[in-house]
């Protein structure tokens, strides 16, 4: 089977001056990811290592970069799901964790349990070898700065205007037909202590199953958790579209299909990118702009905003 890969970089309102850094950052995951994936390696290596990417990358909330909560501390959750097995690995509220998608990888390969949160979730990582960073360590000087002025002044979105922001996803699949989405992000800026937004929640922010495709999702968390957002894509992925449409095009009926449902029932913005059980890539969003790449039938990489 051909190797297919797409990430994305948030679905926002993404700055004028924040476009090329955050098309650059969705390249660099590409790269990272194709690389494994072109040489014959395996879906889940390619998603993780695009994914630490894009949390190396400060221009994405995810990993070092992250929004701050309330009280101007990082809390980080990832996921990464299994199409063939539907095993995911799932952590949330992570506070010492420099990549977060290296612990849910754990949890998925070394865990009884598919998800874990806060003090727990680092007590597994430590003893699994993922070294522990200081919580300063992944606080931005953008974040802080924006956090600040959260701080003085009511939260307003005119706060990070200059600073680039978004959750971060991948999906692939490999030449042995595994299919693997995962999603990482640093949640809201200035949520409260303890919140957990859609990004870990299995069928939520991520889903995958290879009788039909996968999904990773960004947005808005709460509107996402209404109508089960990546868990919908899916079964639409598995299901016929209208008009017999097929290949890129069905997946792209998919992912307006789920942006409806979002705004209507969920009443909220986002974007999804998708992987049919055959590689097709898709994506969508409701946002004025959403950073996304993927690997062209070429072999090129597309990205755009």
């Amino acid at each position: 089977m051909k190797p297919s890969l797409i990430v994305h970089g948030g679905a926002w309102d993404i700055p004028d001056e924040a476009v090329d850094a955050c098309k650059q950052g969705c390249i660099q995951a590409l790269g990272e990811g194709w690389k494994i994936l072109a040489s014959g390696g395996a879906a889940l290596d390619a998603v993780e290592a695009a994914i630490v990417s894009l949390e190396n990358d400060p221009v994405f909330d995810a990993g070092f970069g992250s929004h701050l909560n309330a009280e101007g501390k990082v809390e980080c959750d990832a996921i990464v799901m299994d199409g063939a097995t539907l095993r995911a690995g799932a952590a949330a509220g992570l506070q010492r964790v420099k990549n977060p998608i290296q612990l849910a990888r754990a949890i998925y390969e070394k865990c009884p349990h598919m998800m874990l949160a806060g003090e727990g979730a680092e007590k597994f990582a430590r003893e699994k070898g993922i070294v522990l960073c200081k919580p300063e360590e992944l606080v931005s000087e953008a974040e802080w700065e924006a956090y600040l002025k959260c701080s003085e002044d009511e939260h307003a979105a005119e706060h990070h205007r200059g600073h680039e922001q978004g959750t971060v996803g991948a999906v692939a699949l490999d030449k042995d037909g595994r299919l693997f989405a995962a999603t990482s992000t640093g949640g809201t800026c200035c949520k409260l202590p303890g919140r957990v937004g859609d990004s870990p929640l299995i069928g939520c922010g991520c889903y995958a199953d290879s009788l039909a495709g996968g999904v990773s999702c960004t947005g808005y968390g709460e509107a996402i958790m209404k109508i089960v957002m990546a868990k919908m894509a899916v079964d639409l992925l598995g299901r016929p579209q209208q008009g017999g449409a097929s290949g890129t095009e069905s997946v792209k009926q998919v992912g307006q299909i789920c942006m409806q449902q979002l705004a209507e029932r969920g009443r909220g913005t986002g974007g999804l990118i998708l992987l049919d059980k055959e590689g097709n890539p898709g994506f969508a969003f409701n946002t004025p702009r959403m950073a996304y790449g993927y690997v062209a039938d070429s072999g090129t990489f597309v990205v755009g905003i």
